[in-house]
């Protein structure tokens, strides 16, 4: 026991020294082996009982896919069709940022994508129509929280690799918190446009509607596809990650001759060094968890939880878990990887909704990339605003406390998340 803490503390100090994930997660569980005196034969059966899993071939092929998406050009047509639906209402250029976010995160499944491909689009707009710089990287970072939400999503297909959940049930689970949480965001911002006096962007126009739809159709041809596809039981979720490769890529090289083989290239070794990073990053944690196991760490994880848990309130279990996964968020980037090996056997002993529990843990990530001290998502926002970061984490507190009230109404309102699933599999 004192040897598995001593490398998470250690692992937690590497990580606030700013050493790069993949050596910190290295380092701790290297000394958590050595120290239990079997590493030599357990770590690398371990490591590869984690990369071994059938479902992570899916994750290259929606890495690759998004990384496509995200090169052909998509970005633009998706933001002229939400400045469309939404832009007349007050103020329009900041919905518009919100609906192309869920638009766009729908097909990519990543909130740092997300961010490169809708951000450098839209900040500058609403800087050049006088909207706050913070303001404007507040909103793009937010909203970017979506697209791991709705499917395809890199977090639910390593949060299915490490507990086996269904990866379908969890890409639908996804789309009615995605589509909550949007909304919730437009709910704020009209709150805001009110107080601030902010304007419509463009008037209510059905042809420009239209227009614009026929231009962004196409696109939005990969999520329905592979959204319907699992509902119908056409082809399994690793079987739509290759679609989504052959679909992205002959819509960016052939249909919208936006990217060549030379930027083939690129979008390929990108996704590549990318996918052996997470794989990595995957199979190091199952390592670390299983040695935290063998250590007797999810027992007393128990014993906690059940300190804090008044009256055997299941709620109240969950959402200790959920702020631990913050709390944890907050340092750790990826999360899921690193924290469900080690809190999985606490969640069977509780017997909690897997399927649940995924959705609440990928908006728990969203949180922890708008919360410091790492605060990917702020950061990445200021940096194409032009913007200090302490003033985007300002900026942002009335999206960062709308999304803490939507996580505690999915923990109070499992059905958000399992309905759809259990419907679908009805």
């Amino acid at each position: 026991m004192l040897g598995s803490l001593f490398a998470v503390s250690l692992l937690c100090l590497l990580l606030v020294l700013r050493i790069p994930m993949l050596v910190a997660i290295g380092v701790a569980v290297v000394v958590n082996f050595y120290l239990s005196g079997a590493w030599a034969l357990t770590l690398p059966q371990s490591m590869m009982s984690g990369m071994s899993r059938f479902v992570l071939v899916a994750l290259p092929l929606f890495v690759l896919a998004g990384g496509l998406m995200n090169a052909g050009g998509i970005s633009s047509r998706l933001f002229e069709f939400a400045r469309a639906i939404v832009g007349w209402l007050r103020g329009g250029l900041a919905h518009v940022n919100v609906v192309t976010s869920m638009f766009f995160g729908g097909m990519i499944g990543s909130s740092t994508a997300d961010l490169a491909g809708t951000g450098s689009i839209v900040i500058p707009a609403m800087k050049k129509h006088g909207y706050p710089a913070d303001f404007a990287a507040a909103v793009t970072a937010s909203s970017s929280g979506i697209g791991p939400l709705v499917p395809p999503s890199s977090p639910m297909i390593l949060y299915s690799a490490v507990t086996g959940t269904s990866l379908g049930a969890l890409f639908l689970a996804g789309l009615i918190p995605g589509i909550l949480l949007g909304l919730s965001q437009m709910i704020i911002i009209a709150i805001l446009a009110r107080r601030r006096g902010w304007e419509a962007f463009a008037q209510f126009s059905m042809h420009e509607i239209w227009r614009t739809g026929r231009r962004a159709l196409l696109s939005f041809g990969l999520p329905i596809i592979i959204i319907g596809g699992l509902v119908i039981g056409a082809f399994t979720p690793t079987e739509a990650g290759a679609f989504a490769v052959v679909y992205a890529a002959s819509l960016a090289i052939f249909v919208y001759r936006r990217i060549g083989w030379r930027d083939c290239y690129r979008v390929l070794g990108n996704a590549v060094q990318l996918t052996g990073e997470l794989l990595v990053i995957v199979s190091l944690s199952f390592a670390l968890g299983a040695g935290l196991t063998n250590a007797h760490v999810p027992e007393a994880l128990v014993v906690i939880i059940d300190f804090i848990a008044i009256g055997d309130s299941e709620y109240l279990r969950i959402l200790a878990m959920i702020l631990l996964a913050i709390i944890a968020g907050m340092v750790l980037d990826p999360l899921i990887p690193v924290l469900m090996p080690i809190i999985l056997p606490t969640l069977l002993a509780y017997n909690i909704d897997l399927v649940h529990f995924g959705v609440l843990m990928v908006i728990a990530v969203v949180i922890g990339q708008v919360t410091p001290p790492m605060a990917i998502a702020l950061f990445i926002a200021g940096r194409i605003a032009e913007v200090d970061q302490i003033r985007v984490l300002r900026a942002n507190m009335p999206f960062f406390i709308g999304i803490v009230i939507f996580l505690l109404i999915a923990i109070a309102i499992p059905q958000l998340a399992t309905w759809l699933p259990s419907v679908m599999r009805d």
